[in-house]
């Protein structure tokens, strides 16, 4: 009964670990829409405070690692609760651009700090053959998480300060995930270190056979420093080599971008009305949580390796697909602060056909900084910057009519059948009837794109790094490896735009599905098969030079 407990209040702090960083990413989409109205936010504020989480990200993938290390990841869960309390009563209070920036800083410390913990934590809780299900779960909550923001986004959209709501109710998950690690033991890997609060004998894991055997002959840890990750030393080189390459190669197969067009391809395949562009995202988030469910369910069957390679052959399939039918019919591509600083922007329905564009000048003015952070609930999940669009039109559309709070913001665009006129065909310059099958084709080969990350490099690369690094150095190792994660999100996005303009939207998902058969072919030499197998024998398999 214990153990059974044991792995329900596990399974509980990984699926709400994932549901906060998820809810945290998904909902400054719809807060950054009354923000921008309620403090005067310009186009350059309010790429800092999308920013400011991933500034708070980094900073955690700094220094978390220490302190998951030194001080035991419950109690690193516990500090990033207590954290992430203060970060939303900070959100939810703020009176200032100060105070928001502060407060987004704080949230984003916490859920990188929480985000890495909880992977470890679990994976050390469970027994072999349930990790990859216990760990995938934090996955899937990170994209209930996102389905959930969206829906309270829409909620609140028509809510005086609605965005105070927005924020404090991340404190609820939080409250559940702090009460809930309180009755787990530590780490059965910790016995015999840091942590006392495992001599009070909450829960014991093992029977009383693998007592004795341990009283017998502990385990003995090593003790690692920093640099060792750069070391011949227990094959430590190669260890880090698959965990840096798999994080890079999971933004580099361009994963932070191509949802970000999801409701130009939607309004492409004939879904004409603003309100279907939620449709897009809504549904797209709804394909992800599917399609982690398969991963969960796999994990431990099929094994990290086949996963991992089946779902990079089809990404890679899928964006060089996009790429040759957007050579024959190119999606419209615009800067988006550009298109929503403009004061003329009520004609911009007309002008940009597919980008979804209310009056107000509040839509997705940060693209390159929220494409950074959106994608980490993938640790990413890039359908945001799409939303933020979403939701402006949504509102442009169906509050404007009769609401006074609409007409405090300044929502003055076009009505329903205005909305629904201006939209013309899909593609500037191209026969709509003439390109419908490949216009379905890329939408097709988008949710294939979505479905493979979401089984391959969505929960295996955190389940993987999670395993391959031995207990005293774990927490250091992942967090040095999520930094480069972080970075090279924001490298990614931040660069996006400037390459299309240099080389063309067809070439940049050309040179993606090229990412993604470099991205195979390395998971196929480098990364080990770990299913099934204790975290102590991964590291004897790893320490063996191979």
């Amino acid at each position: 009964g214990r153990a059974l407990l044991v792995l329900f209040l596990s399974a509980l702090v990984s699926l709400l670990g994932g549901l906060i960083f998820g809810y945290e990413l998904g909902i400054i989409s719809g807060a950054l829409l009354q923000l921008q109205i309620d403090f005067h936010l310009s186009c350059f504020k309010q790429e800092i405070l999308v920013s400011a989480l991933l500034i708070g990200a980094l900073l955690a993938s700094l220094v978390g690692g220490i302190l998951i290390d030194r001080h035991g990841r419950r109690r690193a869960i516990l500090v990033s609760n207590l954290v992430l309390l203060v970060g939303s009563l900070i959100l939810t209070l703020a009176r200032s651009f100060i105070g928001l920036v502060i407060g987004r800083v704080t949230v984003g410390f916490a859920i990188s700090v929480s985000s890495m913990a909880c992977c470890i934590y679990v994976s050390e809780m469970v027994a072999a053959h349930q990790r990859g299900l216990l760990v995938s779960l934090y996955e899937a909550g990170v994209t209930v998480g996102i389905l959930l923001s969206y829906a309270l986004n829409y909620i609140f959209a028509d809510v005086d300060e609605g965005w105070r709501y927005m924020f404090g109710l991340a404190i609820a998950p939080t409250a559940m995930q702090f009460l809930s690690i309180l009755f787990l033991p530590v780490n059965p890997v910790k016995l015999s270190s840091w942590d006392s609060d495992c001599q009070k004998g909450l829960i014991q894991l093992q029977n009383t056979e693998d007592r004795e055997t341990a009283k017998r002959k502990p385990y003995k840890e090593k003790h690692y420093s920093f640099l060792d990750l750069f070391r011949t030393r227990d094959n430590m080189r190669r260890r880090t080599l698959v965990g840096l390459g798999l994080v890079l190669f999971q933004q580099f197969t361009g994963q932070p971008n191509v949802l970000g067009y999801a409701s130009k391809i939607f309004h492409s395949v004939g879904f004409q009305s603003n309100s279907s562009a939620i449709l897009a995202s809504v549904g797209l988030g709804a394909i992800k949580v599917v399609a982690t469910l398969v991963a969960m369910a796999f994990a431990d069957k099929a094994g990290r390796r086949v996963l991992l390679m089946a779902g990079c052959v089809v990404m890679a399939i899928s964006v060089t697909t996009i790429g040759l039918t957007s050579r024959i019919a190119p999606l419209a591509m615009a800067r988006d602060c550009k298109a929503a600083a403009d004061p003329n922007a009520s004609h911009s329905l007309t002008q940009h056909p597919l980008m979804l564009v209310s009056s107000q000048p509040t839509v997705s003015p940060i693209s390159p900084a929220l494409g950074a952070v959106e994608s980490q609930a993938d640790h990413g999940f890039a359908a945001t910057r799409s939303l933020t669009k979403v939701f402006a039109s949504i509102q442009s559309k169906e509050v404007v009519p009769d609401s006074s709070l609409a007409q405090k913001r300044g929502l003055v665009g076009q009505s329903n059948k205005e909305t629904v006129e201006g939209t013309g065909p899909p593609f500037s310059g191209v026969p709509w009837t003439g390109n419908i099958v490949l216009n379905w084709i890329t939408l097709l080969s988008m949710m294939a794109f979505v479905s493979a990350f979401s089984i391959g490099f969505g929960p295996m690369t955190w389940l993987v790094l999670s395993e391959i690094y031995p207990a005293g150095i774990r927490g250091r190792a992942f967090a040095f490896c999520n930094s480069f994660n972080w970075a090279a999100n924001l490298l990614i996005s931040l660069s996006f735009l400037d390459l299309i303009d240099a080389i063309g939207f067809s070439w940049m998902f050309l040179l993606y599905g090229l990412m993604g058969v470099m991205a195979v072919t390395f998971i196929y030499l480098f990364v080990p098969e770990t299913k099934g197998q204790s975290l102590e024998e991964i590291d004897q398999q790893f320490s063996r030079k191979r």
